[in-house]
């Protein structure tokens, strides 16, 4: 693994020729969630199957927090308190209407990233897959939707529909885009209803997104991986 840093954001490369990311294979983008150190997706460059000589890249979250354990990272500060409420309450959360303060901020960090990666290292992309988790998920979707940078396809684990208003206009810009998405019916942090209603709207837009739903919380489970594993070969090999 090799870190660097691309328009003062940090970043872990793994895979390519020499498993730091030399090369000129395709690239995987993928952003951690809230509250997850800046390298917690980094094991699944070892155990995602996909075409030799790709590239593997992990952003960190330039936020630091403070919840008393390991180096939490985060894009954008959320309300745990309100979380908590809910909760308790046995509300569902309904983020479609919400625009967490914070995101525009988030997105222009990962846009300078994805504007200076090219003087960093040889990218293709159209050869690229963007996408995430949780909150790295939903701002993965919230950049794709808002530039155009013509990306192979966009990876949507555990996250939600937001800024409704803001995204259902965009979608169909990115019309034909393949989307990998998958969320657990139990997952108490974000609800599987927030993620059919981001599943149902890039659907109606006429994105082609592979949809997977399984029984679990707020994870990435061994089944996920596989399917992920599956769906970049095809995308990244363009069958």
């Amino acid at each position: 693994m090799r870190e660097a840093l691309v328009a003062g954001v940090k970043v872990r490369l793994m895979g390519g020729t020499d498993g730091q990311g030399a090369g000129n294979g395709p690239l995987v983008m993928l952003l951690h969630g809230f509250g997850a150190p800046g390298d917690d997706l980094v094991p699944l460059a070892e155990v995602v199957d996909v075409p030799a000589g790709t590239r593997w890249l992990f952003p960190e979250g330039p936020l630091s927090l403070n919840l008393g354990f390991g180096n939490s990272r985060a894009w954008w500060i959320i309300d745990f308190a309100r979380i908590q409420a809910d909760r308790a309450a046995g509300r569902i959360r309904d983020l479609s209407r919400e625009t967490p303060n914070g995101l525009a901020l988030a997105r222009e960090r990962l846009l300078a990233l994805l504007k200076d990666l090219p003087r960093q290292l040889p990218i293709d992309y159209k050869r690229t897959v963007i996408g995430g988790f949780s909150q790295g998920a939903m701002l993965t979707c919230d950049a794709v939707l808002q530039t155009d940078y013509p990306f192979a396809g966009l990876v949507q684990l555990s996250g939600n529909l937001l800024a409704q208003t803001v995204w259902s206009p965009l979608m169909p810009q990115r019309k034909g885009l393949r989307v990998f998405q998958t969320h657990g019916t139990h997952d108490d942090i974000l609800p599987h209803i927030g993620a059919e209603r981001l599943r149902d709207a890039l659907s109606r837009s006429g994105l082609a997104v592979e949809w997977h739903s399984f029984r679990g919380g707020h994870e990435i489970p061994e089944p996920v991986l596989h399917r992920l594993g599956v769906f970049l070969t095809k995308v990244l090999t363009g069958s």
